[in-house]
This record gives structure tokens, C-alpha cells and sequence, in this order.
């Protein structure tokens, strides 16, 4: 049941931004007066779901959900229909516009999903506003940190020199920027560690691993109605100290080590009002209780609809800015590894169906398909406006073989990028790579 609810917002979502993108498209060819022959969500090979003719353009649904797609007259495209190209140019076919209204048109997709990426997060600030958690907490970090001169109990202060304000930043700026010194408050004292591989590099090669968690108190703050955790007994203000008879130092290592005895009982050793008490509960399927520890201090910013607007902008740009600074660590082995398809992406999503986060992870993958759409891989966008910047500098276009062929190494390309991260995706889910 939860892989089929994250699998339909997944479905959703990438609905939606395919029909913006092409409509982008569509937009800019009906601009410019060029037909559009197809207007299709997903692709159609064979067959329809639905599909009705409205005015010169035809409309549908394909059965394989695979993107969608536009076919513009007089262009050669993922369809690969030369015939048309063997006739003479008509006035309202795209190779008969100026390269500089083709350029539009082939953008306009990339844009579209740029302002929708960014007009996504302007409506989440002003809806939902923004919960921040501040970074005023010691750290437990992972056992292969402490070979770098990290300890349990550090305060991380500053990356680079700057500070760290934010708890979401602890990890966010790793990938955003190039982390080769941290500033940690230890025992009350300020210490620099100085790092030969940068730390981003360091979490990729662990696996995504978290090099290090909030050490925060095991304070149960709520017990749900009704829940498992209320049947075993856990009440408000218990303090769990160990589970199993393990010891737990903190609310994350007391979370992980509950969430990984699933469909199973276990035993709660909790603190109430300076009495131990032994408490016998059982586990769902997904190893929880149903309860929560008291969490790290953090505000909440409301936004105007003015704010929102400026708000938007920016979380748009870190995010975009983020992801694609982040894609150096591919070059390396394990960053590769990391590769991810449609599971991948599903992942992301909530098990329940959750708005907020639906919306937030819309605006990211929107984000995201204006980036891959614009690299100058043939059978992508950005191919189109490679070949259509060629002409414009050399002053004629690429022959039309040159364009199928490269058009035809494109999807071969796309293919077997396809495959491999899928096979990525096979790996994880055999390893437990995805919880």
C-alpha cells in the first residue's frame, strides 16, 4: 500500500510538469504561428487511450508512461518522421522560422518548468509558511568520523568559515559548496577540523549514510491516542533509556534501533519521575509505536503574499543551485553509484498522502527536468538548442542526416542511461538501500 500511494503521487506529479513542459512548447510554436501536429501525455506507440482532434492539433493520452511529448511540423524530433522533411519547407513548419524563434520554441519547455518550479515555492511559503530547525544542539557522529577528529557531543558552529544557523543546512551545504573545514564547539571551546577530502565527497563514498545525528534527549513529548506505544503504557514526560536492554543516548539512536524490530515486541526501559519502569510493547510493520520524542527547538517564518514572492525566488534558486553543483560527485565511483530512476524519485514521497511535501517535492523535480531538459544531449532540449546555436554562429543549419543521426545516439544514450540507473535502483531495493 505505501509503494503504490508514493508510486500515484509520483504518477501525479510528473503529470503534471510533463503537460506543463510541453504546453511551454506549444505556447512558443503557436506564438510564432508553427503547428503542432500532437499534443500527448505519455507516449503512444501503437496505440491511444484517448486522443481528439482540436483544430490541427491532435490531443491524448499514451498507454506508456514514459514523459509525453509535442510533434511540431517540419522538425526532426523523437518521432523520427523524415517524410515530411522530404518535402519542400512549408510557411508553417518550424524549419521555416528564424533560428532565433526555434530557439524560443525548443526553450520553452526549460523555462516553463523553471517558473513553475519557482511559482510552486512561492504558494508553499505563503500557504504553509516555513518551519526552521536552529542548530543549537550537540551531534552524535558516525563511528568513520571520528578518524577525520570528529567526536560525540560536538556542536557543529561553522563550514568554512561561515556559520551553520540551520540544522538543514548541516547537510544541504555539503553538496552546495566544497566543506573542507569545520568549526565545532567541544567542552566549550571553539576547534577548526581540516579536511583533506571534502566532506560532501566523504558522505557520497559512505553511501549517503548521515555523517552525524542531533544528540537530543529521549523526552517522550506525545503518545497518540489508540496507538501501540499507549497500550504498552508510554506516557508524556517518560524518558527512554534503553531498549532491549541496550542502552540509547539519544532520540535517534532510540528511533533507528524501534524502527529496525519490525512486526515484533521488544521492551521499553524508560525514566518516570526518577522511577525505572519496564514497559512490553509490540511494533507495527514498519517498526513503529506511535509516538514522538521531543524535538530540537525550531521557528516557524509566515509568509506575506509580497514575501512569498521574493521567498520563492530564493528557494528556487538554492534548490536549483544545490542540485546542480551537486552533480560533481558523479565523476566519482560512488557517485554514480547513487544514480536513481523513477524509484528513486518515488521514494522521495510521503507514505501518507501529504500535500505539503507532494508540492515541495513537485517544485524540486520541476526543477530538476528544466536542468536535464537543457544539457546538449541530442533527443533532449538541449540538443535542439545546441544544433540551433550552430546555426546562429555558423549562419547554416546542421544538415538534416546529421540531425537524425545524432537524434538516433541521443535515445540510445537516454536508453542505457535509463537501464543503469534502474539497475542502481534493483540494487538498493535488494540491499534495503530504500526504507
Amino acid at each position: 500500500m505505501i509503494a503504490l500511494i508514493k508510486g500515484l503521487q509520483l504518477l501525479l506529479s510528473l503529470s503534471i510538469l510533463v503537460v506543463l513542459h510541453e504546453l511551454g512548447h506549444y505556447l512558443a510554436a503557436r506564438y510564432f504561428k508553427t503547428r503542432v501536429e500532437k499534443f500527448y501525455l505519455f507516449m503512444n506507440p501503437g496505440f491511444s487511450i484517448f486522443k481528439k482532434q482540436i483544430g490541427e492539433t491532435e490531443w491524448g493520452i499514451g498507454w506508456l508512461p514514459l514523459g509525453g511529448y509535442v510533434k511540431i511540423s517540419g522538425m526532426i524530433d523523437e518521432s523520427m518522421d523524415t517524410e515530411q522533411m522530404a518535402n519542400p519547407p512549408q510557411p508553417w513548419e518550424f524549419r521555416s522560422k528564424p533560428a532565433w524563434q526555434r530557439l524560443i520554441i525548443m526553450l520553452g519547455g526549460i523555462i516553463m518548468n523553471l517558473l513553475v518550479g519557482y511559482l510552486i515555492y512561492c504558494m508553499i511559503l505563503f500557504c504553509w509558511g516555513e518551519d526552521k530547525i536552529l542548530n543549537d544542539f550537540s551531534v552524535n557522529v558516525d563511528p568513520r568520523m571520528e578518524e577525520f577528529g570528529f567526536q560525540n557531543g560536538d556542536q557543529i558552529l561553522k563550514y568554512n568559515g561561515q556559520e551553520v544557523e540551520y540544522y538543514g543546512e548541516l547537510s544541504g551545504r555539503l553538496f552546495s559548496e566544497k566543506v573542507t573545514e569545520v568549526t565545532v564547539l567541544r567542552d566549550g571551546v571553539e576547534a577548526i577540523i581540516s579536511l583533506e577530502k571534502e566532506l560532501g565527497q566523504i558522505l557520497i563514498d559512505s553511501g549517503i549514510r548521515p555523517l552525524y545525528t542531533p544528540l537530543l534527549p529521549t523526552f517522550v513529548e506525545l503518545v497518540n491516542p489508540g496507538s501501540k506505544a499507549e497500550k504498552a503504557g508510554l506516557a508524556h514526560g517518560d524518558v527512554i533509556t534503553a531498549i532491549d536492554g541496550k542502552v540509547v543516548g539519544s532520540s535517534y539512536e532510540a528511533t533507528q534501533q524501534i524502527q529496525s524490530i519490525k512486526s515484533s515486541p521488544l521492551l521499553l526501559t524508560v525514566n518516570r519521575s526518577g522511577e525505572e519502569l519496564i514497559l512490553p510493547a509490540m511494533t507495527d510493520s514498519l517498526g513503529k509505536l506511535g509516538f514522538a520524542f521531543q524535538g530540537a527547538s525550531q521557528v516557524h517564518i509566515d509568509y506575506t503574499f509580497g514575501e512569498s514572492i521574493a521567498g520563492g525566488y530564493h528557494k528556487a534558486y538554492n534548490t536549483l543551485h544545490e542540485y546542480v553543483v551537486s552533480l560533481r560527485f558523479l565523476a566519482s565511483p560512488a557517485g554514480a553509484s547513487q544514480v536513481g530512476s523513477l524509484i528513486t524519485f518515488g521514494s522521495i514521497f510521503s507514505p501518507n498522502w501529504d500535500w505539503h511535501r507532494f508540492w515541495k517535492n513537485t517544485a524540486l523535480l520541476s526543477l530538476i527536468l528544466a536542468f536535464m531538459n537543457l544539457l546538449p544531449i541530442p533527443a533532449l532540449d538541449g540538443g535542439h538548442v545546441m544544433f540551433l546555436l550552430y546555426e546562429m554562429v555558423v549562419g547554416k543549419p546542421a544538415p538534416d542526416k546529421i540531425l537524425e543521426y545524432a537524434q538516433i545516439i541521443g535515445i540510445i544514450c537516454l536508453l542505457g542511461l535509463m537501464v543503469f540507473a534502474l539497475g542502481n535502483d534493483f540494487f538498493r531495493l535488494f540491499t534495503g538501500g530504500f526504507s
